[in-house]
């Protein structure tokens, strides 16, 4: 599993807990790490992740109330929904990766984490949502120096530039 992936179904399961009990976010963040060892990475991106969803939450869920036709987001199942939220801020904030990949992890991870039904539904309105975002002026792809973090180079990073892990072409 990729650290990505393993950091959105961190992120998930904390703001699955955070539904029930959001009084100190730190508090469930450091709970929910104890015994358990992350690599640095997925702990940051988790992290980043459940502060960003919670401090833009009303936008968040207020772009997915207008996006989803005939369902309130009460009606949406717990999982379903922070799914849907962890996505759309992706789709607002993360400065590398594409929508398909952040639309297509979101699939997966319903799949993991709901059923069929539910990802075929996160799909279409993640679609939504990223054809309403790329109708609007700020959705630019920014450089890597906007990015939600430290830049630290991954394995498979040289590939957009066409070079292998030494550097030399392929």
């Amino acid at each position: 599993m990729g650290k990505r992936r393993e950091a959105r179904e961190c992120a998930l399961q904390v703001l699955f807990q955070l539904e029930f009990d959001s009084s100190d976010v730190e508090r469930s963040l450091n709970e929910y790490w104890t015994g358990k060892k992350p690599k640095t990475e997925v702990r940051d991106y988790a992290s980043w992740l459940v502060h960003g969803i919670l401090n833009r939450k009303a936008d968040i869920d207020g772009l997915i109330k207008d996006t989803s036709e005939h369902w309130r987001m009460e009606r949406m199942g717990l999982v379903d929904r922070n799914i849907l939220r962890m996505a759309v801020y992706e789709l607002l904030e993360e400065k590398i990766l594409a929508p398909p990949i952040i639309i297509n992890e979101a699939i997966e991870i319903a799949k993991k984490y709901s059923d069929e039904k539910s990802a075929t539904f996160i799909n279409g309105l993640l679609d939504a949502v990223r054809k309403k975002l790329e109708t609007r002026p700020s959705r630019t792809r920014k450089s890597k120096e906007g990015q939600h973090g430290p830049q630290k180079r991954t394995r498979g990073s040289n590939r957009r530039s066409g070079t292998g892990p030494t550097g030399q072409s392929r």
